[in-house]
């Protein structure tokens, strides 16, 4: 059947407009962008928590695959990030803070937040050693489920604090002075500052709001001060407790994931420390903790391609079996690894909700004080 001239030209303009909507979909749609190898650069601020699961290879492999993307991120402390000129000056177009809150702090603050999701999630916990729970275990103040893993009675053991209770007072008569709970500086770092809303809750016996005695605020502030020098950055505090041992670090305040990617990153270093060390590392479950929900901000419209990447099934399994972060409803994955099995607890049911970003932001402005 012969083919009109007209009927061709039709035809060939058809395939031509086909052709050039496929060309502008591939230049605009991430997920085509990223297959066809081209890139977009993104300019933000994470939390020092995360450098390693952002310096993953295989992390980056998956930006670049599933969305084209190549990041510039710069680390900050999460309160920075959410509330200082500086940083906000810069004109980010995401940010990548360790707590939920910090969502309304940053939009208090000006910041023109697109969307926001949780992406990954890791509870509050204390680390110590086993000769410290073991005597904690002995006053009362904790509970083995392991040899490695405990629950901690924060409650009792803050007020123990308050009482300038010693060491030997509340079971472990081998270290010397009185008893004392590290963390960050609130101020500066997430851990330090979801610390003082946990504290806050249990010394109020509800979750603390404006109309919470100033008594209150006055425990914490005893708390903090007594803890003496507080890092910025909880990866440092981290690194100082492992190589500090009991005397100098007998409990701190970190995130759950911190030891799991600490083990999976290097199993022989780990037995290597096991072995050597006096005292064998152990974590402690406060009851109730906080779960540090890690929210990515989209300041600019083109960080949502981050937003859905991130979610990708293969970028959460990264995030769980290699770094320890569980998923956005806080979730654990299977613990596979013999290293960390019996150290992490599968479900965390004792909970307790931060207070709301104005009563944090007026705790911390007394602590800074």
């Amino acid at each position: 059947m012969a083919i009109s001239r007209r009927t061709l030209g039709l035809g060939i303009l058809g395939l031509s407009a086909t052709a050039t909507g496929a060309v502008l979909y591939g230049r605009s749609n991430p997920l085509v962008r990223g297959y066809l190898g081209a890139t977009t650069k993104l300019f933000g601020f994470v939390g020092g928590e995360k450098e390693r699961f952002l310096a993953n290879p295989d992390v980056a492999a998956a930006l670049r695959r599933h969305g084209g993307l190549v990041l510039d991120a710069r680390r900050a402390g999460s309160i920075e990030m959410a509330r200082e000129r500086p940083i906000l000056d810069q004109n980010p177009q995401f940010l990548w803070p360790s707590s939920s809150v910090l969502v309304d702090l940053a939009r208090a603050n000006g910041v023109r937040i697109q969307r926001d999701q949780v992406i990954l999630n890791s509870p509050l916990v204390v680390y110590s050693w086993d000769n410290i729970a073991k005597g904690l275990v002995t006053a009362g103040l904790a509970q083995a489920d392991t040899d490695v893993r405990y629950r901690l009675d924060l409650a009792k053991l803050l007020d123990a604090i308050l009482a300038n209770k010693r060491w030997s007072d509340i079971g472990v008569a081998s270290l010397y002075g009185n008893a004392r709970l590290l963390s960050t500086d609130p101020n500066r770092s997430n851990s330090g500052f979801m610390f003082a809303g946990l504290a806050a809750n249990l010394l109020a016996g509800e979750v603390a709001t404006g109309a919470t005695p100033a008594a209150i605020g006055a425990k914490v502030e005893t708390i903090f001060a007594r803890m003496g020098y507080k890092p910025s950055s909880s990866g440092k505090m981290f690194e100082d407790y492992l190589a500090g041992g009991p005397g100098a670090q007998p409990l701190i305040v970190g995130y759950e994931n911190q030891l799991v990617e600490w083990v999976l990153e290097d199993e022989a270093r780990w037995r290597r420390l096991e072995a050597a060390a006096p005292s064998r590392p152990v974590v402690l479950y406060p009851q109730p903790t906080v779960f540090s929900a890690h929210p990515l901000l989209a300041v600019d419209d083109k960080a949502g391609a981050l937003i859905e990447t991130l979610m990708s099934p293969d970028v959460q399994q990264i995030a769980w079996t290699r770094h320890g972060f569980r998923g956005p409803l806080g979730t654990s994955g299977e613990a596979g690894n013999a290293l960390i099995r019996d150290r992490i607890l599968p479900r965390i049911d004792a909970v307790t909700p931060m207070p709301d970003f104005r009563t944090m932001l007026a705790l911390i402005d007394r602590l800074a004080a």
